[in-house]
């Protein structure tokens, strides 16, 4: 097994690996960091989830020279959480000589700029912002020489092509290029041409290898049943922790103020909110304070959590693309995971596209018995869910006994083994968490 001494990886980097709990690089790490090491130009096919990171951080911590005081690596990523998430992962593993910083919409402008104008040796940063210091020149990128294009693919999905490429045009043109993308659409193999020097080709398993760890359920409905059939899974599989996705900001607004009226610890999470708002969402997310995540595509690029065991598309994503990063929320470091789409009969066809770019054909469960939440709660005699318990009120969410599930009108237990293991392992990490 490789070890990252033999990637070239130096001992204070291998040391700081170590001190986060990281001692075997994965696949992705092993195939990339050589090249990036080596200077080459990178295109490389990976998944969220599967180290992609840690691959381009490590070469370039590697390769900064602190005796220059310049910008010397640029880092774009599609969104401020993810470019918020790569700047936490350059912190962790940088020495104390190297300077990171990040920029990106919704940040004290000021405050970025006393910093630009002191020692910055990365730069990571979202597209909009980082053309939006060019324009007041208040950021040089003429002397870099490690460029990163993260989730190519998702930038150019969203529209962010002109602004992509007049980055790339402000970079020295002996610059090392390293695009990261999910899949290599016909526009991302076109901007690697474009600005690309012979790049190295690498793809870590297959794109869809991930949807084999991930059980994925079809459940028929209607848009005006949708709500209900999701209460009704929520309360039947007891998710430790969930992201609904949802089509738009409205709807992801709407699903909120209902499922939180009915008392379920949730939060929402989309591009109108203010950057501090987002980050306190972020936060509480990943300490578990928050148990049901409603999102939009968008808003969760980057969103990498560990211990999501559910995702539910609420609505059914536009294309393939959204549906893998969407599912791939959960099922990661080699956990299960399952993900929940709800159709509705215009959406059949949209299914139909997606079953079959991932070549499968995803199961169909029966329609379920829709009954208000709220009576439903009252039937049973259990009280309403506390919205402002925290740590997903996890012990408290689960601690019905099985005569209260089987007492559900309609009710079933979790489906196929995943569900219940799910149960049974997040129960305990819900009963550890409330205990901290």
């Amino acid at each position: 097994m490789q070890d990252f001494s033999k990637l070239g990886v130096s001992e204070p980097l291998q040391h700081a690996l170590k001190k986060n709990g990281i001692s075997q690089p994965t696949p992705i790490q092993v195939e990339a960091i050589p090249h990036i090491l080596a200077g080459k130009d990178l295109m490389a096919q990976a998944q969220t989830g599967t180290g992609k990171t840690i691959s381009f951080i490590l070469p370039i911590l590697e390769k900064i020279n602190v005796e220059q005081e310049y910008i010397q690596s640029l880092i774009v990523a599609p969104t401020r959480e993810l470019a918020i998430q790569i700047t936490n992962e350059f912190q962790k593993y940088k020495s104390d000589l190297i300077n990171v910083l990040a920029v990106y919409g919704g940040q004290d402008v000021e405050r970025q700029l006393k910093r630009l104008a002191g020692t910055v040796h990365i730069v990571v940063g979202t597209p909009g912002r980082i053309l939006d210091h060019l324009r007041r020149e208040t950021i040089q990128l003429q002397n870099v020489s490690m460029l990163v294009l993260d989730e190519a693919d998702q930038m150019l999905h969203i529209g962010f092509i002109n602004e992509v490429e007049d980055i790339i045009k402000e970079t020295s043109f002996e610059r090392q290029t390293m695009l990261f993308s999910a899949t290599l659409t016909d526009q991302v193999k076109s901007l690697a041409k474009k600005y690309m020097r012979l790049p190295v080709s690498i793809k870590v398993a297959d794109e869809y290898k991930t949807l084999e760890e991930i059980e994925q359920l079809v459940y028929e409905t209607t848009d005006r049943q949708k709500q209900a059939s999701l209460c009704k899974i929520l309360d039947e599989h007891r998710p430790f922790l969930a992201v609904i996705f949802c089509r738009t900001k409205r709807r992801a607004d709407k699903l909120y103020d209902d499922l939180k009226g009915l008392g379920y610890n949730c939060d929402v999470l989309h591009g109108d909110l203010s950057q501090p708002k987002r980050e306190k969402v972020m936060e509480r997310f990943r300490k578990a304070e928050i148990q049901y995540l409603i999102a939009t595509d968008v808003a969760s690029r980057g969103l990498d959590v560990e211990g999501v065991t559910h995702v539910f598309n609420y609505d059914v994503p536009e294309d393939v693309d959204s549906y893998i990063h969407r599912i791939g929320r959960t099922g990661r470091a080699g956990s299960k995971g399952l993900a929940i789409t709800f159709v509705a009969p215009k959406d059949f066809q949209q299914l139909k596209l997606i079953e079959k770019e991932i070549g499968m054909t995803l199961e169909r469960r029966e329609k379920l018995d829709h009954v208000s939440m709220r009576d439903n709660s009252k039937e049973e005699g259990r009280p309403r869910r506390n919205s402002t318990s925290t740590k997903a009120s996890s012990s408290g969410s689960r601690s019905h006994s099985k005569g209260d599930h089987s007492s559900r009108r309609g009710g079933r237990t979790a489906s196929k083994s995943v569900s219940s293991g799910l149960g049974r392992k997040n129960e305990r990490a819900g009963r550890r968490s409330n205990n901290r």
